[in-house]
């Protein structure tokens, strides 16, 4: 289904990134755990990997069950020297995300709690196309030194 064939690359602003299309499907989730534990690992940021997987598996896991996409796609990126931000972009850019309590036997509905929790900072954009959103991104900011 998909490989680590797209490497981190360097932005127009000399910045890494990395991004990778997959099925909008649970099982997708491993394997985006892997594509961020490896980058994470090629940028010297091991230390982040635990958070930065549970992040993910979340975002994924929420698009997965929340929106009809076939497609969902993992952005990983370093927006400065101290922060790294995972993004997962799908084409439902209606369905927002939102904080919910779950209660005490609800078996789902913690996955944006746990984000809230591990993260630095998370929140979502609206990518547009002329005068409509087209898709959204669920994004979430970890800092790469806890001083900053």
């Amino acid at each position: 289904m998909t490989s680590l064939s797209t490497p981190a690359q360097a932005t127009s602003d000399g910045r890494s990134a990395y991004s990778q299309t997959f099925l909008c499907e649970p099982s997708a989730a491993e394997i985006g755990r892997e594509r961020v534990r490896a980058i994470l690992t090629m940028w010297r940021l091991d230390n982040l990997a635990e958070r930065a997987t549970l992040i993910v598996t979340e975002l994924m896991a929420n698009a997965a069950r929340h929106t009809p996409c076939h497609e969902i796609r993992l952005i990983i990126g370093r927006p400065s020297a101290t922060l790294v931000r995972v993004g997962i972009v799908d084409r439902e850019p209606f369905r927002l995300p939102a904080l919910t309590q779950a209660g005490e036997a609800d078996e789902s509905g913690r996955g944006l709690l746990l984000v809230d929790a591990v993260a630095d900072r998370w929140g979502y954009d609206l990518l547009w196309s002329g005068r409509r959103p087209y898709a959204k991104e669920v994004w979430a900011e970890l800092r790469t030194r806890g001083d900053e």
